[in-house]
């Protein structure tokens, strides 16, 4: 637990919903592929698909439900919400911040948030570890979570942004 491992899912799709007026979100929903973890590292990858952590056969998807999300007077706020990971659903609060909506170059319009946690692996059911030989463990428990979304806005009513 010397260092940091950073790493992306790369097969996920969700939702989020923006209010009418507000045009900020008032909903968030996403499904990750648990088996499209990447670390740049394959044999740290397997590992991590095993039944030692996300045991990936089994628990196919990671998701995220919001329950409430709340702005301060600009664009960053609270967002609340079940996070489940290895079949384990725990409440979640997210610092969200709302990046706006756009046009692209093409003329389709966006919409884009950034979320951030910091979750306990064990509350999730990931315990797996192994102790140094010089003191210590190998895996931290705290995992920081950072979403970058960006979706194209429809015209389905209400209004929504998806990324997939």
């Amino acid at each position: 637990m010397i260092s940091t491992v950073k790493g992306r899912f790369k097969d996920f799709s969700g939702k989020f919903i923006l209010d009418d007026k507000t045009q900020k979100p008032t909903s968030v929903n996403a499904t990750i592929v648990a088996k499209s973890l990447d670390t740049s590292e394959a044999k740290r990858d397997e590992h991590l698909r095993s039944k030692d952590f996300f045991e990936v056969e089994k628990f196919k998807d990671l998701t995220f439900a919001s329950t409430e999300i709340k702005f301060d007077n600009g664009n960053k706020g609270i967002m609340k919400g079940n996070l489940t990971i290895h079949g384990i659903t725990k409440p979640v609060t997210w610092a969200v911040e709302f990046r706006g909506t756009a046009k692209d170059p093409w003329g389709n319009e966006k919409a884009a948030l950034k979320a951030t946690t910091t979750i306990n692996r064990k509350d999730f059911g990931l315990t797996w570890n192994k102790a140094l030989e010089l003191g210590g463990v190998l895996v931290g428990e705290d995992v920081r979570i950072e979403v970058n979304a960006e979706g194209n806005k429809t015209s389905a009513s209400p209004k929504t942004a998806s990324k997939k």
